[in-house]
């Protein structure tokens, strides 16, 4: 009995639902015609666009205007549009870059210095990372003094406390004091200084290693407590690496040799190169939104100080002669042979070590944009305060 119920119900609901299709004056569908939760074949919905190309970019240093560039290109869209979706890796005291991105599983795009990455290609195991575009046209680092020391020049090292970073951040000033016939442990004393200048301000050390968009900014935004007043540049001496001959180009963009192979990864790291150097042409026109991508990226250090770095890191990139990303082979070379003479590589490097066949490619698909920056010119910074 209860079998035949069961049946009866089912019936039923057949029934209603029937009458629920061919209710309200509608008749089914003819063959012809698409039924009408269904859109014609000339209407279909487009495919999904594919998904974006995941990569990652260790920073050289945790989040500062010094990567301004990248920070602009994600929030401007530009790696959006170039379908990528960038990660950026903060950089720190413990994080060497350029073993970072050696490693098989590491980052595909790293930002180190050039001597480093040349020293880490002799390494064991030896590092593939290439040289794929230099961002950074001329070296931002000084040695600062007081005046009244009068060391003006990496020959008044002599018996002397000469403060420097360690980690590969040295090699400029070791190479210039080497340059000028002095030994270190014998004509002079090299003393491994923080990240910051407590040690020049405490008159520790007597001369202090500082890039120009930050530690010089640091000193001038310290309280002279002889005067009230913060310090000026008339109470320092500097000495710009860049006059010396031994400046080294800096922070450059590197991919391995072995991810570059696969297959596809040269159009990635092209596009890359495309939206990186578009956010650094919108960070030259555009300083203060940079400055506030900077903030936003979670930096630690405030806007006083965000605006004086990415006021001094312009012209560390522009102008750039060849075009932004692209070697100057003189500069390289140079690169090279100071590497050589102070001992930081035993051989030139191979051929190999860096290409502009990518940042040149990028370039090809930017002509409508100013790439060189000719016309540049160096902005003004009121120093401020503990750098607030």
């Amino acid at each position: 009995m209860r079998r035949t119920k069961g049946l009866l119900a089912l019936a039923a609901v057949a029934s209603i639902m029937f009458a629920a299709c061919t209710s309200s004056g509608s008749s089914q569908a003819p063959a012809s015609e698409a039924p009408a939760s269904q859109a014609p074949a000339s209407e279909a919905p487009a495919s999904e666009a594919p998904a974006p190309d995941a990569v990652r970019l260790q920073l050289q240093w945790v989040p500062q205007a010094q990567f301004a560039g990248y920070f602009a290109a994600k929030e401007q869209g530009y790696y959006d549009a170039e379908g990528l979706d960038v990660t950026l890796v903060d950089g720190g005291p413990d994080v060497i870059p350029q073993v970072a991105g050696s490693a098989a599983d590491g980052p595909e795009f790293t930002i180190s210095w050039l001597p480093k990455v040349l020293q880490a290609r002799e390494g064991v195991p030896a590092s593939d990372l290439v040289n794929i575009a230099q961002t950074f046209q001329r070296s931002g680092t000084l040695s600062v003094s007081w005046k009244d020391s009068n060391i003006t020049s990496p020959t008044d090292f002599k018996d002397k406390k000469v403060g420097v970073w360690d980690f590969g951040n040295e090699f400029e000033v070791t190479a210039g004091a080497s340059k000028v016939g002095l030994t270190q442990g014998t004509d002079y004393e090299k003393v491994i200084q923080p990240f910051d200048m407590t040690l020049l301000l405490s008159k520790q050390i007597d001369v202090a290693e500082a890039m120009i968009y930050n530690e010089y900014a640091q000193v001038l935004e310290a309280t002279n407590p002889e005067t009230g007043e913060l310090y000026q540049p008339t109470d320092l001496n500097v000495i710009n690496w860049n006059d010396q001959g031994t400046a080294m180009l800096q922070d450059s963009l590197y991919a391995r040799a072995a991810w570059l192979a696969e297959p596809g990864n040269e159009d990635i790291a092209t596009r890359f190169l495309k939206a990186s150097f578009q956010g650094w042409i919108y960070c030259r026109d555009n300083p203060d939104d940079c400055i506030q991508y900077t903030v936003n990226a979670g930096s630690t250090l405030p806007a006083g100080h965000q605006a004086w770095m990415m006021n001094e890191i312009n012209p560390l990139i522009w102008p750039s002669p060849l075009g932004i990303g692209i070697m100057d082979p003189a500069l390289y070379q140079q690169t090279v042979d100071v590497s050589l003479e102070a001992g930081i590589i035993k051989a030139a490097p191979s051929a190999d070590a860096f290409r502009t066949d990518l940042a040149e490619a990028a370039l090809a698909e930017l002509t409508d944009m100013d790439t060189k920056g000719d016309s540049f010119v160096r902005g003004s910074v009121e120093v401020t305060p503990g750098g607030n």
